[in-house]
């Protein structure tokens, strides 16, 4: 048995922060075009080039964010132990018998 506590998101929420999340990063990834495009010819060469690696690798590692479903990160996540509960003790076992 599972404690409620360590249910899974709904898919529709893990779906909607995957895509939030993806989104985030193709954003960066235009910014990053277009500081590469307006910083080519006042900048050394190396700074427009960074960004543009940067903005060729961010697709691969956004797919790859996207796609792989969150994990639970509960230190104390420990499976909950069922335990049968004992029948309750008669009246004149506990001393209060005549």
């Amino acid at each position: 048995m599972h404690r409620i506590t360590s249910a899974p998101e709904s898919p529709a929420d893990d779906l909607a922060r995957r895509q939030r999340r993806y989104l985030w990063q193709m954003g960066v990834r235009v910014l990053c075009f277009v500081a590469a495009g307006l910083l080519w010819s006042h900048t050394p060469l190396w700074v427009p080039l960074a960004l543009l690696v940067a903005a060729s690798v961010l697709p691969y590692v956004a797919v790859l964010l996207a796609t792989t479903a969150r994990s639970r990160r509960d230190a104390g996540d420990v499976p909950f132990e069922a335990r049968q509960i004992g029948a309750a003790p008669r009246h004149d076992e506990l001393g209060g018998g005549r």
